[in-house]
């Protein structure tokens, strides 16, 4: 159990599928029931934070919560109590942070309802896109989770079979992209706004990285393809891919493809005709 804090804005993957918004302000806590291990996920926007880099969460219970730093008149006063009672309850908890719940502690069974507009479980959504024996995606935004509006921030589940590729593309309204790698491996390249590779590596579960804005990121998958969550620095993302049926290369004639690639006719033909049906991912070959 995590003891209720306050927090800034985050989106957060939960295995498995589940993510969830919060606003800016919210308390939150956090129980899991078993002895199963929970992991999650924070991402957000720190850039507002008390110290710039880093959430600005604090707890409202523990040894360092927030009333044990005022006077027991002061919280006796708040909380309409007596002043041993304050003291006694603010002093009760002598764990910080994460703590075990007591044998026999009962606590609170989440409803359907209590989901509503804040959960999205990923993986019982429809694909936003699905590509036989390429992969398929799931995009958070505003029309499947209203919330991450007012987050200010979107994500997407990507799914990629193995040995297929993700088209080299970018966040065209100046977005970034924070990955991190559900299951699976592969090789990852970043390539910047001058040509320049500024990452060329091996990817697997629990890597994590971050596409600049206006960056080109494309990824190969092992061959047992890879899964991975990005958080992404607008609600509504928007992608240009330059490869594939949808890229950029497909509505541009073939005069200006000659004259800016500084190619003969037939290697351009023989370029155009390439990657005509397949989208976003392509299969092995």
């Amino acid at each position: 159990m995590v003891l209720p804090e306050a927090t800034k804005e985050k989106v957060i993957a939960i295995k498995k599928g589940n993510a969830i918004a919060l606003p800016f302000g919210v308390v939150t806590w956090w129980f899991t029931p078993n002895d199963t291990e929970l992991v999650v996920l924070f991402l957000g926007d720190t850039s507002k934070g008390h110290k710039a880099g880093q959430f600005t969460n604090f707890p409202i219970t523990d040894t360092n919560g927030i009333f044990t730093g005022f006077s027991t008149e002061f919280v006796s006063h708040a909380w309409d109590l007596t002043e041993d009672e304050a003291m006694n309850l603010v002093s009760s908890q002598t764990n910080s942070g994460i703590v075990k719940v007591k044998d026999g502690q009962a606590m609170l069974e989440p409803s359907p309802k209590d989901k509503e507009r804040i959960v999205l479980n990923c993986e019982e959504m429809p694909l936003d896109v699905d590509i036989k024996n390429g992969g398929c995606v799931v995009v958070l935004d505003t029309k499947n989770l209203p919330l991450v509006g007012q987050v200010g921030l979107g994500a997407d589940l990507v799914r990629i079979n193995g040995h297929a590729m993700c088209s080299p593309g970018f966040s065209c309204d100046s977005a970034y992209q924070v990955t991190y790698i559900v299951r699976g491996s592969g090789h990852v390249q970043v390539v910047g706004v001058d040509g320049k590779c500024v990452l060329k590596t091996h990817v697997k579960v629990g890597y994590l990285f971050i596409v600049p804005r206006f960056f080109v990121v494309s990824k190969i998958t092992d061959a047992d393809g890879m899964e991975w969550f990005s958080i992404i620095s607008t609600p509504n993302p928007v992608f240009t891919h330059l490869a594939g049926k949808t890229s950029v290369w497909k509505a541009m004639s073939s005069e200006v493809l000659q004259a800016a690639f500084d190619t003969t006719p037939e290697l351009e033909k023989l370029f155009r005709s390439k990657r005509t049906s397949d989208e976003i991912f392509f299969p092995p070959n």
